[in-house]
């Protein structure tokens, strides 16, 4: 019941916030403020119900190092899309005409800054985190993986392997770096920078919802498997290996931290704890 409650609790506050953002996609200015104050809305939202269905306080989204860890997943997010736009360039699919939009970019923080706390309050503080109590840190990452990346088929110019690479390079990434860390911050850093790079810097489609007017005026062209089509680079192997990579690191820091929850621990814990020796 406290994932039905805080599920549904964060999904409500997603469609206001994000009905409240679209509806001011034209203005650049409100779709910046009105997309950082959803973003923290959401995160103030998610603590909220945590502390009221599980009684403590949710420290993924604690304020002490925040700021470093949101820092650091920008920094990592916006070079690992970087990576991917360098490899394009380099091998003549990534043209740049000249410079772009700026307004259109200040549009674009606040719109992506709101997208990525959502999507990573709903999928990792939320759908993996409890899900990992239950089946383990490897079996949850794959299947809330799988469940991201199936959700983006829903967008205008999804496809079947665009959504596969979503929950490859994102979604297995993401709840890997969730359980390195134990933080949100981190998550969401990644998960902006990444789509603030694509759409605010580069002007390319982010999971096949179309060009964006970001700070370069450039092209995408070239072999689907390269490029990833009309659905973006994020359906480019470049981004598929870069995800891999970055997941594996995380995964071998959630070992080396000690966060990996194994299949079965949850119930182990119950039957320890219920079990008493006689005297």
């Amino acid at each position: 019941m406290r994932f039905v409650r805080q599920f549904l609790t964060i999904v409500v506050v997603y469609a206001l916030s994000g009905a409240a953002v679209n509806a001011v996609r034209d203005n650049e200015w409100l779709t910046l403020v009105l997309g950082l104050a959803s973003a923290a809305l959401i995160v103030l939202v998610y603590a909220w119900v945590v502390r009221r269905t599980e009684h403590r306080p949710a420290t993924d989204v604690a304020r002490k190092g925040a700021a470093s860890r949101t820092a650091w997943g920008i920094l990592i997010g916006g070079g690992m899309f970087t990576a991917v736009v360098v490899n394009l360039y380099t091998s003549g699919h990534y043209d740049i005409d000249g410079m772009g939009s700026v307004t259109g970019a200040v549009g674009l923080l606040g719109f992506m800054a709101a997208a990525a706390a959502t999507e990573e309050v709903v999928f990792r503080g939320v759908l993996f985190r409890i899900v990992e109590e239950h089946i383990g840190t490897y079996a949850a990452m794959g299947l809330t993986g799988l469940v991201f990346g199936l959700s983006h088929l829903f967008n205008e110019n999804a496809t079947l392997w665009g959504a596969l690479a979503i929950a490859i390079e994102a979604g297995f990434m993401l709840a890997a770096a969730y359980a390195a860390t134990r933080s949100l911050w981190l998550a969401i850093g990644v998960h902006f920078g990444w789509n603030f790079a694509a759409a605010g810097v580069f002007s390319t489609e982010v999971s096949g919802n179309g060009a964006n007017e970001g700070l370069l005026d450039a092209t995408t062209s070239g072999p689907e498997l390269l490029t990833g089509g009309s659905f973006g680079p994020e359906g480019s192997v470049y981004a598929v290996g870069f995800g891999v990579m970055l997941t594996l690191v995380f995964l071998w820091l959630a070992h080396r931290r000690g966060h990996i929850v194994p299949f079965g621990a949850r119930r182990a814990a119950r039957r320890d704890s219920a079990t008493t020796l006689p005297r």
